[in-house]
């Protein structure tokens, strides 16, 4: 099964359409605390809707908790980031991979980009900054689904 990471996100309307794509699409999802608000905010039940109930959600205390849970299951870990290496059309995704994403406001710390064993992107215009966290998850997640089967 593909999973996605959401590592320390802090708007929970993005978190919220991001759990109710992975109902969906049949993801797990990993949350890496702390999150910028109450992961039981009712702006994440709305953005989720009835969804949630749908989706196998972990928390993670910490970045370490979540490390030593993905080492010892021996997950790999495909980073999103505007400073990625590989366009994510590029990347050969795989049964079981962990895509994350980053916060909305800062991104990850060096710390998480040296643990990933893959770093992709999202190739855009020049002079653009970056897309909505969901939206470009969704696009990732549907690449890696549709190479998966």
């Amino acid at each position: 099964m593909l999973r996605l990471a959401l590592y320390q996100p802090d708007i929970p309307q993005n978190t919220g359409t991001m759990l109710r794509m992975a109902a969906c699409l049949g993801l797990a999802v990993e949350i890496v605390e702390p999150a910028g608000f109450d992961v039981s905010d009712r702006h994440l039940r709305r953005s989720g809707l009835d969804y949630l109930d749908h989706v196998p959600i972990t928390r993670h205390r910490s970045w370490a908790a979540f490390e030593a849970w993905r080492r010892e299951a021996d997950v790999r870990l495909v980073l999103a980031t505007t400073a990625g290496a590989l366009p994510y059309t590029a990347f050969a995704f795989r049964d079981g991979d962990c895509v994350m994403m980053g916060r909305e406001s800062a991104g990850v710390p060096d710390s998480v980009h040296a643990a990933a064993n893959a770093r992709i992107f999202v190739p855009m215009r020049p002079g653009m900054r970056s897309l909505n966290v969901a939206v470009s998850a969704a696009m990732i997640l549907g690449e890696a689904l549709r190479q998966t089967g």
